[in-house]
């Protein structure tokens, strides 16, 4: 007798046909994803964070291991969603995120830098994943909470791990040389994973809830309480080459005219002091260790132009090895501090 046709509840319950090996998607798939979306977000921060080519590789290597290592389990775990006696909201909303996550994730490594209505591929990435972070939450609190069994240290099992994990270790370095050797604009990739643009094609962009101010017709920066007029900062300034590295998943290697804080601040003022924060006119600031007062800088021009009103118009940080939103757009302020450079949020939250 001829079998029945394969139906969509066969193929969802991994019963028969090519799905049949899905059928053991379980418990272990939900502890193995877990922890993939663990280690991804652990390394996307990090990635976010790093602003020199050491830290930034390992992040972007172990954040495109685990992001194969999700997009491999995932099948096994809408298998495991879809055949629940009762299917959540939540699962299918964090299905759907992460469907979303792992598609603008490739987007943005092979299709580069750009904006569809205003918005990059990084950002979907990065907003899809935060999205996940909240259901992934509430999955877990309306499921059983999956507790570690013996079984799952046995030798079979870590040598099933470790082969996954050479496995989708492997796939990444195949997929990473044969993108470098067949896209143009994959050479020109760099540790973060940003793609270059030319300096005139910088963009304006604000961190989270930032704005871009009016321009105040009397622009001065007050230093230590001292206001510096923008003539004297152009005065004293001379060219800096630093290379602007965005989260939005873009870079750009600039000339700046610029003049050094350390030139501005008092010696011995600053040798005393722990940390010097920067302010912006929107309240958005940075703070920084009082000894690289030498290595940051506040710029009035990009290439030999008046930084425009997006760009950080009338003045602007410039932080060199540190990720775009340490730089600091629309100084107002500049503030030598006894408190630690660490007394801030990794990230900023304006």
């Amino acid at each position: 007798m001829a079998g029945r046709p394969l139906t969509t509840g066969d193929a969802v319950a991994g019963r028969r046909g090519p799905w049949r090996p899905l059928r053991r998607a379980g418990r272990r798939t939900n502890l193995g994803l877990g922890l993939l979306l663990l280690g991804a977000l652990a390394s996307g921060l990090l990635l976010f964070a790093a602003g020199t080519p050491v830290p930034a590789t390992a992040a972007r290597v172990a954040h495109g291991i685990t992001g194969l290592g999700v997009l491999v389990l995932a099948p096994w775990k809408t298998v495991v969603v879809l055949r629940a006696a009762r299917v959540h909201s939540a699962s299918l909303a964090l299905l759907g995120l992460l469907a979303v996550c792992l598609v603008s994730g490739v987007v943005q490594v092979l299709g580069g830098y750009g904006r569809i209505l205003g918005v990059s591929p990084i950002q979907v990435h990065v907003g899809s994943a935060v999205g996940l972070l909240g259901f992934g939450v509430v999955h877990v609190v309306r499921h059983r909470p999956l507790r570690l069994s013996r079984g799952d240290a046995s030798r079979r099992r870590l040598l099933v791990t470790g082969a996954f994990g050479l496995a989708a270790g492997t796939t990444w370095v195949v997929a990473e040389l044969a993108d470098r050797r067949l896209s143009r604009g994959a050479a020109a990739r760099i540790a973060t994973g940003s793609h270059r643009l030319a300096a005139d094609q910088i963009p304006a962009t604000t961190w989270l809830f930032d704005r871009v101010p009016a321009l105040d017709t009397r622009p001065r920066v007050r230093v230590e309480g001292r206001a510096v007029g923008i003539a004297e900062l152009a005065r004293r300034a001379g060219p800096v080459a630093a290379r602007l590295d965005c989260t939005s998943g873009w870079y750009a290697d600039a000339t700046w005219t610029a003049v050094s804080l350390a030139d501005l601040l008092d010696p011995d003022r600053r040798a005393a002091a722990r940390s010097v924060v920067v302010t912006s006119v929107t309240g958005y600031r940075r703070r920084f260790p009082a000894d690289e007062a030498d290595r940051l800088w506040l710029a009035t021009e990009l290439e030999g132009r008046p930084l425009t009103r997006g760009g950080g118009a009338p003045v602007r940080l410039v932080a060199p090895g540190r990720r775009g939103f340490w730089w600091v757009k629309w100084v107002a302020s500049v503030e030598l501090d006894d408190r630690s450079p660490a007394a801030q949020p990794p990230f900023p939250l304006q």
